[in-house]
């Protein structure tokens, strides 16, 4: 009766693994930015659909309040220029603004990074398009901005 029991419990234990596993399945990605106000990608592509861990790494040694990072990711065709000029107001919230209008547009953004910091952020990109991702710390957005495909 205890081979049974063991039996069993170790065929379910697999099976719990196993569908952690699969349900787990998805993307990581890393990117990085530094003090010279740039990611090291301006684009790359994902399948549309599938689970996409991303973890962004500050490698900067300046402080976070005169170069602090983040990584917001916007809908397909968002105004990236207009997000960029709410966010400056949101300063109490890490520059991500709050309002309804700019928050419809973030599909996923990770905190914002001092030097040395690293977050991650997981979502999922439903349609096929062209997702622009963006720092949304004040005045970065002209340089730290690039696009995600997702095939």
């Amino acid at each position: 009766m205890t081979r049974i029991i063991t039996t069993l419990l170790a065929v379910l234990l697999s099976s719990a693994i196993f569908a952690f596993a699969a349900h787990h399945e998805g993307t990581t990605l890393e990117i990085t930015s530094n003090d010279t106000m740039q990611f090291n990608t301006k684009s790359f592509e994902v399948k549309a659909g599938e689970e996409i861990t991303l973890v962004l790494k500050n490698l900067g040694k300046l402080p976070k309040a005169a170069m602090g990072h983040n990584l917001v990711i916007l809908k397909p065709g968002s105004n990236v220029a207009g997000f960029a000029t709410a966010a400056v107001r949101a300063v109490v919230n890490e520059y991500i603004p709050t309002d309804d209008a700019n928050k419809a547009m973030i599909i996923a953004h990770t905190k914002l990074l001092g030097p040395g910091e690293e977050d991650a952020v997981t979502f999922t990109l439903p349609d096929t398009g062209a997702y622009p991702f963006v720092c949304s710390f004040p005045g970065h957005f002209a340089l730290m901005q690039g696009i995600i495909y997702a095939k």
